[in-house]
């Protein structure tokens, strides 16, 4: 298992060396060492998950581990940990990167940089390898910073466009607000337990080496890295804009690595969350469901209603952790990961197409992501229109789907957690009236792409199905979101207890929920018992979702502008975003850059240029006058003026030594008679 492990990490890694510095000479550009190399990661994660699958043990578990720091009282290991938790995910994970490679083929064809999109996709995968293999916070920290930095790279690919560089670096900062929280709650787990190993920070919490107020603040401040990895209110609006990035970037971004690296983080590190940090997870997640599937409702462009509606799962999954029920979130993570990846996939098809109908008929005045401009693409993209169909079916939460079974697993354990702490009845609100929106806005998303007629017939007579290497990535990953694979051993889309989920992903320690301790086991008995009641009213509420929409968008029953217009503030509400965007550059940028400003005016205008130079000038004053005082008085006057006078002496002197000898005799008879008047005198 840890050399498989290492196989996983190490290969992305070694793609990107490859594809950075040679890529650009290599045949193809290079593209098959990238593909080549995950498929090989595939293969072996996959070998992984038949193993713990034919062990069929929750206990199972390996970690390896060496000395990166060691300075005596401070020391730092770093180390894998492997359980049945990072199996699937390693699965997941090497899924999804593979299947956006193969797609990429001919969706970044003829991209003048191609070698180096390749290299960032195996930079994103090691990235991602690297938080799921971590066994301890350092570890993670590292692998987690990655992450963002590819994520900058890859969703500000197309960096010669404005709202694409403007879009990384949105990710970029977003993120950075989140991982200053999650690096103070790592240095609080460090400072009370002395260690950043899992085992060590589990133990250290059970032991009371941290508890009361410092552990909440602590699990709040790795909440706060989840909550911008994992894009949830109030960090979410870096998400939307991750679109102008391409197309598998999306997919890849929001399926199976950026956003599900926080998921993943909380349920590792659960059993350390207190029951205050649990309800604060439980409500941000819910209130990010439904905020996020509100906005999806009104949005016209085709990823953008996507990237809401990722928006909205994330806040399921992270619900789901608050409320106790992490292994349906975990559940969730998995097969949210198969339907959404293959809804982007499904999206870029049809953004493909239209790019290549109005290249043809070089129209560059419609554009090719909204989806008014669409409409009847049904019987030209057939492999597109069912795959998306199957995957709107199973994110509607429609039975024998697996969005259906992880879905109700999570509105079940919100019904415990409700059961448990009556007062907190608005948890299962959030994702119930969520699960009512999703199907309506997903469905629209299929009439006005794929039914009613075209508003440009012109383009749809050049409209045609993409390529194998993008449709196959769809068919394979939609036919994943069968509830067949998530059931076994035993196949019963209607018990929820039947999913390997169940037996395999489970707590190693005691857990907190609610406002008491509970166990998984409990856990898991109290979501049976409010299982039915959450299948039938989930059932329900999606069902009547899909009425609106097929009477809005199909039967024309009832007009979209006419309830937009009865909606009135509500709907300019949803369409403009909750004016989030615009609230954050009036109260955060604009005041934060004006305090730069006056910061900057202290600095320069005053402190620089009035002390700081201020002084500098009085120095050179100071300067000048010494200097004058040195070069005037004591080198003129004093130093110069003795050297004149023995100059003087000396020139003097000079007259005297003639080198005549009768001079001499002269000076010396001179001398004598002298001596000779002084004696007598």
């Amino acid at each position: 298992m840890i050399i498989a492990s290492l196989i996983i990490l190490i290969l992305p890694l070694l793609a990107f060396v490859i594809q950075i510095f040679f890529g650009q000479r290599l045949p193809r550009k290079g593209d098959f060492v990238s593909i080549f190399a995950v498929l090989i990661t595939l293969g072996v994660a996959l070998g992984m998950l038949v193993s713990i699958l034919m062990l069929n043990d929750s206990q199972f578990m390996r970690e390896a581990a060496f000395t990166w720091l060691n300075l005596g009282a401070f020391k730092i290991e770093l180390g894998f940990l492997i359980d049945n938790i990072t199996v699937v995910m390693l699965v997941v994970v090497a899924l999804i990167s593979t299947m956006s490679h193969i797609y990429s083929i001919k969706y970044m064809d003829k991209d003048p940089l191609y070698h180096r999109y390749f290299a960032y996709l195996g930079l994103f995968t090691f990235s991602m390898n690297g938080i799921v293999l971590a066994n301890n916070l350092v570890s993670l920290y590292i692998f987690w910073e990655l992450v963002g930095l590819s994520s900058y790279l890859l969703i500000g690919f197309w960096f010669q466009k404005d709202t694409a560089a403007d879009a990384g670096k949105k990710a970029f900062l977003a993120n950075r607000v989140g991982d200053l929280g999650f690096f103070i709650g790592i240095m609080l787990f460090f400072t009370a337990v002395g260690s950043f190993n899992y085992s060590d920070v589990f133990a250290g919490v059970a032991s009371g080496s941290i508890h009361g107020t410092l552990l909440t603040l602590a699990g709040l401040g790795l909440f706060c890295g989840a909550i911008g990895k994992s894009a949830q209110v109030p960090l979410h609006i870096w998400l939307p804009d991750a679109m102008e990035g391409p197309t598998p970037v999306s997919a890849l971004i929001h399926a199976a690595t950026m956003v599900a690296a926080g998921v993943y983080m909380l349920v590792r590190l659960f059993p350390i969350l207190t029951p205050d940090v649990l309800t604060v997870i439980a409500y941000i997640g819910g209130f990010t469901a439904l905020f996020a599937a509100t906005i999806a409702i009104t949005q016209n462009d085709i990823k953008r209603v996507l990237a809401y509606s990722t928006l909205s799962q994330l806040g399921y999954m992270v619900m789901a952790i608050g409320t106790g029920a992490y292994t349906a979130g975990f559940f969730h993570l998995v097969t949210h990961a198969m339907f959404k990846a293959s809804l982007f996939y499904g999206a870029g098809s049809v953004i493909h197409a239209m790019h290549h109908a109005l290249h043809k008929l070089k129209d560059h005045t419609i554009d090719p992501q909204d989806m008014r401009n669409m409409g009847g693409f049904k019987t030209r993209m057939p492999f597109t229109y069912w795959t998306m169909v199957i995957c709107t079916l199973a994110i509607s939460g429609i039975p024998f789907f697996s969005g259906f079974l992880s879905k109700d697993a999570i509105l079940a354990g919100t019904l415990a957690f409700a059961n448990h702490s009556p007062q907190h009845l608005l948890i299962p609100f959030f994702g119930f009236a969520a699960a009512l929106i999703t199907p309506f806005y997903m469905l629209r998303l299929i009439f006005m792409t794929f039914h009613r007629g075209s508003k440009f017939p012109k383009v749809y007579r050049q409209i045609k199905e993409s390529p194998r290497e993008m449709t196959i990535p769809m068919v394979i990953l939609s036919g994943l979101t069968l509830f067949l694979f998530y059931t076994l051993p035993q196949i019963n889309p209607f018990f929820d207890t039947g999913w390997w989920f169940t037996n395999l992903i489970v707590a190693r320690d005691t857990v907190v929920t609610g406002f008491e301790i509970i166990t998984a086991h409990e856990i898991m008995v109290s979501m049976h018992h409010n299982h039915l009641a959450a299948m039938l009213l989930s059932v329900a509420l999606a069902g009547l979702g899909i009425l609106f929409s097929w009477l809005m968008y199909l039967r024309k029953k009832l007009s979209p502008q006419v309830w937009a217009k009865r909606s009135g503030f509500l709907y300019r509400l949803s369409f403009n975003k909750y004016y989030i965007d615009e609230i954050y550059e009036r109260f955060i940028y604009k005041p934060l850059l004006k305090l730069t400003e006056r910061v900057g005016y202290i600095d320069w205008d005053i402190y620089d240029q009035r002390f700081i130079d201020g002084f500098g000038r009085v120095t050179d004053k100071l300067a000048r006058v010494s200097g004058e005082l040195d070069w005037e008085g004591l080198d003129k006057m004093i130093v110069n003026g003795i050297g004149r006078q023995f100059q003087r002496a000396g020139q003097s002197l000079r007259q005297i030594q003639t080198g005549r000898l009768q001079n001499y005799l002269l000076f010396a008879l001179l001398g004598i008679i002298i001596i000779l008047i002084l004696q007598v005198i």
